[in-house]
């Protein structure tokens, strides 16, 4: 799988009517926390 929290879709990232962005990201809480998790371990070890 892939280590990162969250994957950005920039084909799907828009600007509407020049004052909004509407940003698209793929998530997955489990997997990326349980990464975060091992990079904290990691850190303070």
């Amino acid at each position: 799988g892939n280590p990162h929290s969250s994957i950005f879709d920039s084909q799907y990232t828009r600007v509407i009517d020049g004052t909004l962005v509407k940003i698209l990201s793929w998530y997955d809480n489990e997997w990326g926390f349980s990464n975060r998790v091992i990079d904290l371990i990691n850190k303070i070890s």
